[in-house]
């Protein structure tokens, strides 16, 4: 028995799916006890001309239906996996029309759970959120930067588009980092293989599902990743794609059907418009574009109305749930998916994984529309089962304008409090991710024209508001740059490759400004793990008045007041303007300075600063 699983784990973590020669199959193995008993089987053979005849014998596996693909490369075997199924090496014969026999070892593991329950434990607003690229944070393993056979053989740090070569490994030798900042979950940019000719630092153009990048560590590097994150008692979210591929992913160039990708007579580019999806009044052909249109020549649109391509996504997804232990997805692109596919697709792994969460960009224009796109409080024909946002609402019409604007009537810090009171329209909108900025925007300190006061209001407000805080590398350390191109804002950071001269994980040769900001993030992101009202309390916010914009996070056993001037003078506090939520306390302790303040006077808030206290008795 101990062969049979140190086979099982060389096809499922070497990376290779070949099972016989010729023969590649997905997924690459599966698991008894699952709840749902179905499976379906894709298998590929590029020698095959002609359908070829399948038998398989194992104890409480039925072979319910063969079906050939349009492509003869291709062969679906639906399966069915009794609860009474036990673990091991399933061999399916394969016989093709020239009369040879090959057999696929096709492993059926013990689940996860059996050894292990810290996984798929989803991630909530007591958590804060670290989202990284690999391929820029840290470079561990030298030894992985070009991987041979691999069509980008780059390897340039002085240019913005080639790869740098950080990894997995640089990631796992830096965990004491992200803990010391308070994080508590990692996110990263995708980590299937990118086997494209260039532009493959960001991911997003991947060319195989069930292949983990080689130049990142491949699978080995990544469940040894998410066991350490879980040893920490920290968490892992993927970065799911599940609207498009790049465009030298086997789907593409030897594609099992036509269908499996929207097809137009010449390339049509989605508009980026999210409204036909919810106006009454939208055409077919507008809503069309923007589903099926893509997003690139780079990157086919995936057809999720296809039975057997919804399949192979949703097993995918549950595949690295079960093998790599993963808590959480942000689901890449959301709104241009298909709809209908992606509340099934939900849905099949919450019902496989309850606590499991998931929340999808929705870059889109208005709080109503992003609404349309999360479990919501809206009539519509269409109910979407996604828990929550990334909550570009609270960004473009909240903290920026608030940071930026001068207040009045409808300009600067009033966007952030209305942006807030709309939150009615959310079943729960602390399930949304609240950020300051990321891979595809400009650096939230050069969009605040490079002032360390303003950056330092920002990192207060991301983790002190409602939702889940999620920062960027390098913000806590004022890293700058304008998305164009998008390049700028993927830099590397500082110290993780041998020799740099500026080590952001030791301090040496940060300037004082940057140690000032990291040691605001680290102070700050240490006090919400232990504080109840910031990790999961309610919130009670105040109109602003005068460019005071103040709120409370609050709960039985904690409150907190944040006061955040945006006004160009010292603003005056008065607690008893507040007494909703500050009668019955004496006192006010600024959590950063340790200062206290009596309840009974005014207090001084100085001109672009946010003060954070807690209220004693």
């Amino acid at each position: 028995m101990r062969r049979v699983y140190i086979l099982i784990f060389f096809l499922i973590f070497s990376g290779s799916l070949w099972a016989a020669d010729g023969i590649s199959f997905y997924p690459t193995n599966w698991w008894v006890g699952m709840k749902d008993p179905s499976l379906q089987l894709m298998i590929r053979d590029i020698s095959w001309v002609s359908p070829p005849s399948v038998t398989l014998s194992y104890p409480g596996v039925q072979l319910v239906k063969i079906t050939p693909a349009e492509n003869p490369h291709y062969l679906f075997l639906d399966l069915r996996i009794s609860p009474q199924a036990r673990p091991g090496m399933l061999k399916i014969h394969i016989r093709p029309a020239d009369g040879t026999e090959k057999v696929i070892d096709f492993p059926l593991l013990a689940r996860r759970a059996g050894k292990s329950t810290v996984f798929a434990q989803g991630v909530t607003s007591a958590d804060f959120i670290y989202f990284l690229m690999p391929d820029r944070w840290s470079n561990g393993d030298p030894g992985n930067d070009r991987v041979p056979g691999m069509r980008d053989q780059s390897l340039n740090r002085d240019s913005i588009f080639l790869r740098h070569g950080g990894d997995m490994q640089g990631i796992i030798n830096h965990l004491d980092y992200l803990q010391g900042l308070g994080v508590t979950t990692l996110w990263m940019t995708p980590v299937l293989e990118n086997d494209m000719p260039d532009r493959t630092e960001h991911g997003y153009a991947f060319t195989d599902h069930y292949t983990i990048e080689p130049r990142f560590g491949g699978a080995p590097l990544y469940k040894k990743l998410s066991d350490e994150l879980h040893r920490r008692g920290m968490k892992l979210i993927q970065d799911a794609v599940y609207n498009h591929v790049g465009s030298y992913h086997f789907i593409v160039q030897d594609a099992p059907s036509k269908n499996w990708l929207h097809q137009w007579p010449s390339f049509t580019q989605t508009s980026y418009r999210d409204q036909p999806l919810m106006d009454p009044y939208a055409s077919a052909a507008d809503r069309r574009i923007t589903s099926d249109g893509w997003f690139t020549t780079q990157m086919p649109d995936i057809n999720q109305g296809d039975p057997y391509v919804a399949n192979f996504l949703i097993q995918h997804a549950i595949w690295c749930v079960e093998t790599f232990g993963v808590d959480g997805w942000r689901i890449d692109t959301y709104i241009y998916n298909d709809l209908a596919f992606m509340n099934r697709c939900n849905k099949a792994l919450t019902d496989e994984y309850p606590r499991l969460t998931m929340f999808g960009e929705a870059w889109v224009h208005g709080t109503a529309n992003q609404a349309f796109f999360v479990e919501n409080n809206l009539i519509n024909a269409y109910k979407s089962n996604l828990q929550g946002a990334v909550d570009f609402q609270c960004n473009f019409y909240g903290i920026l304008p608030a940071l930026m604007e001068k207040a009045g009537w409808t300009d600067g810090v009033i966007k952030l409090y209305n942006t807030l009171s709309n939150d009615f329209l959310y079943k729960d909108p602390m399930r949304n991710v609240i950020f300051l900025d990321n891979h595809d925007m400009s650096r939230i300190f050069s969009q605040v024209g490079e002032s360390v006061a303003k950056q330092k209001t920002g990192i207060k407000w991301l983790l002190t508001c409602r939702g889940i805080p999620q920062m960027y590398y390098g913000t806590e350390i004022l890293m700058k740059g304008f998305a164009n191109p998008d390049g700028w804002v993927r830099l590397d950071f500082p110290g993780g490759w041998v020799g740099d001269k500026k080590n952001a994980f030791t301090g040496e040769g940060l300037s004082v400004e940057e140690l000032e900001v990291q040691k605001l993030t680290r102070t700050l992101g240490q006090f919400r793990r232990s504080s109840s009202a910031l990790r999961t309390g309610k919130m009670m916010q105040y109109v602003p008045k005068k460019g005071l914009y103040v709120y409370f996070r609050y709960d039985t056993g904690q409150t907190i007041l944040c006061a955040m001037n945006t006004d160009s003078t010292t603003a005056r506090l008065n607690p008893a303007d507040y007494s909703e939520r500050t009668s019955g306390f004496r006192t006010a302790t600024d959590i950063l300075s340790g200062e206290q303040f009596p309840l009974t006077a005014t207090i001084d808030i100085p001109s672009g600063q946010m003060s954070i206290m807690e209220l004693k008795k």
